[in-house]
């Protein structure tokens, strides 16, 4: 029986060996493996505007149309830089009565035939009473003297310039040629917007409402002839040259022809220097342009003056070259048609159009300096 029991042992299933159990490996979840992650776009950087800066040009503009809009009077007004050719104006293309300032055309034609040869400025003439005008002519008092006055070309032209000498003017009119050979000149330097008159006897005369006589030159000659006509008659011929006077200039025009001077475009060197220089020692207009000058600027100018009528004045001017310390130059007009106010307001004008363009030139500089560090005009 031992055996069959031992045999029926053998077929029965072996127990569990716990320690088995604990060696079989668990169901053991997967460690997640993390990709790397996408980066991160990069944020934009900031855009910062470049510091905005006034233009000074612009700036220019709007004062000299406030300045010459705040005006009680008929006024033109103009700046140009003559480095970058800026023009800033006021009424800039109306003609306005330019009276003495044409003394300027007929002094470049003068040098400008001295220049061709056609022309010697030391050349001798004597200057005599039937060779006086009216008005201002300090000559007058050498002309007048027992065999006149012994003197040349280049004297009158000084004299015309700097003193404004009505005489001596005309007397170098004849000497260039006339009122056709100056306008001529004017021609052939495509100087275009700028008239020239009769000369001061018969532009004067007109005027007034008269045809000149040469009895005007002797004493109190044409004052008496002009208070002898009816006002009705004065008024008439003051209205008619104020409206579109023969001797007219734009104020635009004025400043392109005398940037065209500085740059020597309208003489030889000689000339031109020359030119500048007896600009440069007029006496007239002391309280006018020049009496804007900052410390270190110059100006080369002309004035012009015209005739009264009842309180208003034809004419009243002032135009030249400015040039700073440094060199920079610009030309500037101031052209009073007809205005009856004060002479102070009237000088004040001028002044500040002075005041202005030198502000301009400083502020260009900051401009230019604040450019190359990458500022933005406006």
């Amino acid at each position: 029986m031992l055996a069959p029991l031992l045999l029926l042992a053998g077929c029965q299933p072996a127990a569990p060996d716990p320690q088995a159990a604990r060696s079989t490996p668990q169901s053991v979840s997967p460690i997640p493996v993390h990709a790397p992650s996408a980066p991160k776009p990069r944020a934009k950087p900031i855009a910062v505007a470049p510091p905005v800066i006034p233009s000074a040009a612009s700036a220019l503009d709007r004062r000299i149309e406030a300045l010459g809009s705040g005006f009680r009077g008929d006024v033109g007004l103009a700046v140009r830089d003559i480095q970058t050719g800026w023009i800033s104006h006021y009424r800039g293309l109306d003609y306005f009565p330019q009276q003495s300032v044409s003394k300027l055309w007929v002094a470049i034609s003068a040098f400008d035939m001295a220049d061709r040869g056609k022309l010697d400025l030391r050349g001798r003439l004597s200057v005599r009473p039937n060779d006086l005008t009216l008005f201002h002519q300090p000559i007058r008092s050498l002309a007048t003297r027992p065999g006149g006055f012994q003197t040349d070309r280049e004297d009158l032209l000084t004299r015309a310039l700097t003193q404004s000498d009505n005489s001596a003017n005309d007397k170098m009119l004849r000497e260039v040629g006339g009122p056709d050979a100056v306008r001529a000149t004017l021609a052939a330097k495509s100087i275009s917007g700028i008239r020239f008159g009769p000369g001061e006897k018969g532009l004067q005369s007109r005027i007034a409402g008269l045809d000149w006589q040469a009895s005007f030159a002797k004493g109190n000659g044409f004052y008496t002839a002009r208070e002898a006509l009816l006002i009705a008659q004065r008024r008439a011929a003051f209205e008619a040259y104020v409206a579109d006077p023969v001797d007219g200039a734009r104020p635009i025009a004025m400043v392109d022809a005398l940037a065209r001077l500085k740059t020597g475009e309208l003489l030889s060197d000689a000339s031109t220097a020359q030119m500048l220089d007896l600009m440069g020692q007029t006496r007239t207009g002391a309280l006018r342009l020049k009496s804007g000058l900052r410390p270190g600027w110059t100006l080369s100018h002309k004035t012009g003056t015209g005739q009264i009528l009842e309180g208003e004045q034809a004419g009243y001017n002032d135009v030249g070259i400015l040039t700073s310390p440094e060199g920079r130059s610009y030309a500037v007009a101031v052209m009073i048609g007809r205005t009856s106010r004060p002479l102070p307001e009237r000088m004040d004008l001028m002044r500040k159009v002075v005041r202005l363009t030198i502000a301009y030139d400083g502020e260009l500089a900051e401009q230019k300096d604040a450019t190359g560090a990458g500022a933005d005009v406006r």
